[in-house]
């Protein structure tokens, strides 16, 4: 059984999500919230497992309440406005309805968040993917996981370098780093994730990829020197 929370201004907009939830024997709706203070204030005693997030709220919108949150459940965006769905998946969502909202529309929204559960360990489900969509300015771009070789960060931006020419991503190392797989990608600097294919030589404290010479900070170097014995056994 999924605990979910609905936040919504709008009560009609409550309602219907309500009524559709009891049509869906794994959904239990414990907290309906008219604004983000509200359903802020409940989340400090209270856990869920799935949140109807309105985008746009009085004093707090969603979008704001959800960055909010250190270790968010899992979110459904809803609002009438298809502007946001670009932010949304950078915030990582679930999915995203659109008012009105049809029962169908919303059922399927459901079953994705009840697969996801139901998935192997996150690390396991990544070995089995072969690209990521990354937001570069107002797009989304799928990238081959093939295809990068190394990934630079500059604080809360990244230089995706898949060629000559690098793609510039406003995300963190940490969030790019949990993206990717673990079998094909290694973080070797506070500043460098490497494609383990595109390492051509380690010596010393350096990686060769290419023409390019990439530092190994001291606090990774264990873990590259484990990770390239463990490939070789």
């Amino acid at each position: 059984m999924l605990r979910c929370m609905i936040v919504d201004d709008e009560p009609l907009a409550q309602e219907v999500l309500v009524n559709y939830a009891l049509r869906i024997g794994e959904l239990e709706v414990v907290k309906k919230c008219s604004s983000a203070v509200e359903a802020f204030q409940w989340l400090h005693k209270e856990k869920v497992d799935l949140i109807f997030l309105d985008i746009q709220m009085p004093q707090i919108d969603g979008l704001s309440f959800l960055k909010s949150l250190s270790n968010p459940p899992a979110i459904i965006l809803t609002t009438a406005f298809p502007k946001y769905a670009v932010e949304g998946y950078d915030l990582d969502v679930a999915d995203y309805l659109l008012k009105p909202v049809s029962f169908e529309r919303f059922m399927k929204s459901v079953n994705k968040v009840i697969q996801k559960r139901k998935q192997p360990e996150q690390g396991e489900l990544k070995s089995r993917n072969e690209y990521i969509f990354l937001k570069v300015d107002a797009r989304l771009v799928k990238v081959n996981y093939t295809d990068i070789i190394y990934i630079e960060g500059m604080k809360d931006y990244l230089k995706i370098f898949t060629g000559p020419r690098p793609l510039v991503v406003h995300q963190t190392m940490k969030k790019i780093e949990e993206s990717l797989p673990g079998d094909q990608f290694i973080r070797i600097h506070k500043s460098y994730i490497v494609s383990l294919r595109s390492v051509i030589s380690i010596s010393g404290n350096m990686v060769s990829i290419g023409e390019k010479e990439i530092p190994i900070g001291a606090i990774y170097k264990e873990q590259l020197i484990k990770t390239v014995f463990k490939l070789n056994n």
